[in-house]
């Protein structure tokens, strides 16, 4: 028709066609919200890491300290991680170790020792055997590298005489060949030497850990013993020694006149004080770093009071010591720290005489980064008695967190309790497997665990052990459970271990019992629900294989119905 405008009309403008191009766009859009979901998931898998939860925002660890919920979620009570389990083991330091093949054989005499042990001429057939003998420091130096073969040596000690004519005491630093925490260990010796017929000489015995004690400690102008040249080792860190003599005495200020050019700083009162000793740390670490952070000697109290939650009374228990627990001689080796007793008996000699001043905070909101230019020879943090705020480690909250940097470094576990973990380790040969079996007051909550009595019944462990452990093996069983004779069906199987089966290293013939009631000031020492936690556990991380409650023998979740998957947020 003249006139009208005429419209070209494609097929899919019809009406017939509309109902399946909305279609096709609404699938054409879902198509592309599900692509983008994809992506944005991929790349968040990809970049996603979890956090350690002892590097937390603080925020988040002090809601744990400070949680008074009765939800299902149940604070942990176990050992508090220190300074070397974070330490990443030093390959470098480690690959150095001793071979049978560097020590050279003994002269061969022609004995041929037909028992297996490496024997050498002796010149003289009479008299005591020579431990200086070089040759007889080789014989034992085979000997040791031929019956212990689960640990790796890295030096040798001098021999020394021990107590009669036959024996030598010989010390060396070594570490087990599947060991995963970065630390060396020192065992001393006895061997008995036996002399033949035709003057060879044998080691017929070695003594059991810790049994060579005139070689303990090396001796004045001793020359060093065996080594092998290390290869070029990571710089700056430091190893802990587990077995050397413990130094642990207080430091003290040189004289009057380094006192009083000293700064320092100290925090008193606050509502820590027996709280559990994840809190402890957590707080006396925020002041040790806020002291390096202002380049100030920390003041400290050497008391603890004990949580009831680690006590045989179920009470609170004051008069504790801080290197119970903890290795002090390393903190005052790479820290500046003073004992509190003894600050202010220097304090108050020299106060006045040289005009030493005080500055007083009383609210934790006053930063560190706020004191940096402060004068005064004492820098003293008052706290005051309400909850939550008069914890220590509020001042290391807020902006001072990406600031003050708690060191980890300097807090290492009581050494005097690591010997302890490696004098167990030692007896078993360093060649065992370890389970962790929890059982106690979670066992018996039907409501928060309900499978987990079921689970590490005997029945069920011979089961599920059965799949993850050799027969015939020596097993540490690291556990709460009292009664351990519940644990005897699995001796058909294993050769198990407990703790209280070595009493002895903690009795009061003990060198731990010994050296504890000294520093103690002649009181003898608990071996408390914390130091038997500490050394059960660390026994547990030694073991070649390690078998977890809630990892490996239940489907429970370890802090109650419906945690599984928020455990590490």
């Amino acid at each position: 028709m003249v006139g009208r405008a005429t419209f070209a009309r494609t097929g899919s403008f019809r009406p017939e066609n509309l109902g399946q191009n909305a279609l096709a766009m609404i699938g054409n859009l879902c198509f592309t919200i599900f692509v983008l979901g994809v992506l944005i998931f991929t790349i968040i898998a990809a970049t996603y890491e979890p956090e350690d939860p002892l590097f937390h925002p603080s925020t988040k660890i002090n809601t744990f300290l400070t949680s008074t919920s009765n939800a299902t979620f149940k604070s942990d009570n176990t050992v508090v991680k220190t300074g070397e389990d974070f330490m990443a083991s030093n390959q470098t330091a480690f690959a150095t170790f001793i071979n049978i093949t560097d020590v050279e054989n003994p002269k061969d005499g022609g004995g041929g020792g037909g028992d297996g042990n490496p024997e050498l001429t002796a010149e003289n057939c009479v008299g005591p055997v020579d431990c200086k003998d070089p040759e007889v420091f080789h014989l034992m130096m085979r000997k040791a590298i031929e019956q212990f073969k689960d640990i790796h040596f890295y030096r040798f000690g001098k021999p020394v005489p021990a107590n009669n004519d036959s024996s030598c005491d010989m010390a060396w630093r070594f570490r087990p060949k599947e060991g995963k925490t970065a630390a060396f260990y020192k065992d001393y010796r006895r061997f008995v030497i036996a002399r033949s017929e035709n003057c060879t000489l044998s080691v017929v015995g070695i003594g059991d850990y810790h049994t060579g004690v005139n070689a303990r400690k090396r001796k004045k102008n001793q020359k060093p013993g065996f080594e092998k040249t290390p290869a070029q080792q990571q710089q700056g860190v430091l190893l802990p020694v587990v077995g050397e003599t413990v130094n642990d005495s207080l430091p003290v200020v040189e004289s009057e006149k380094a006192f009083s050019h000293g700064k320092y700083l100290i925090y008193n009162g606050g509502g820590d004080r027996c709280k559990s000793m994840n809190h402890y740390l957590w707080s006396f670490l925020c002041a040790l770093g806020e002291a390096q952070y202002l380049n100030r000697t920390l003041i400290m109290d050497l008391t603890i009071c004990l949580n009831s939650m680690y006590s045989s009374s179920n009470q609170d228990e004051e008069g504790k010591d801080f290197r119970f627990y903890f290795d002090f001689e390393h903190l005052k080796e790479a820290a500046s720290v003073l004992d509190q007793a003894q600050f202010w008996d220097d304090w108050g000699k020299w106060h006045k005489k040289n005009k030493l001043s005080l500055y007083l905070v009383e609210d934790f909101r006053v930063t560190p980064m706020k004191l940096t230019e402060v004068k005064d020879t004492l820098i003293m943090r008052k706290f005051g008695s309400v909850e939550p705020d008069n914890y220590w480690y509020r001042v290391c909250e807020g902006e001072t967190e990406s600031v003050v940097q708690r060191p980890w470094h300097l807090i290492w576990k009581s050494r005097r309790l690591m010997d302890i973990v490696s004098a167990i380790a030692s007896r078993l040969n360093w060649d065992y497997d370890a389970v962790h079996i929890e059982r106690g007051d979670k066992a018996m909550n039907k409501e928060l665990w309900p499978n987990l009595a079921a689970d590490t019944s005997p029945n069920a462990l011979l089961s599920t052990l059965g799949d993850k452990l050799e027969d015939g093996r020596n097993v540490y069983i690291a556990t709460n459970e009292p009664d351990t004779s519940f644990f005897d069906p699995l001796k058909d199987k294993y050769t198990t271990h407990f703790l209280d089966e070595y009493k002895d290293l903690w009795d009061e013939n003990s060198e731990w019992y010994s050296e504890t009631t000294k520093l103690n000031k002649g009181v003898p020492v608990e071996f408390d629900g914390y130091m038997r936690v500490s050394v059960d556990t660390e026994v547990f991380l030694r073991g070649k294989k390690q078998i977890e409650t809630f990892n490996d023998l239940t489907n429970d979740c370890k802090d109650g119905i419906n945690t599984c998957n928020t455990a590490a947020s």
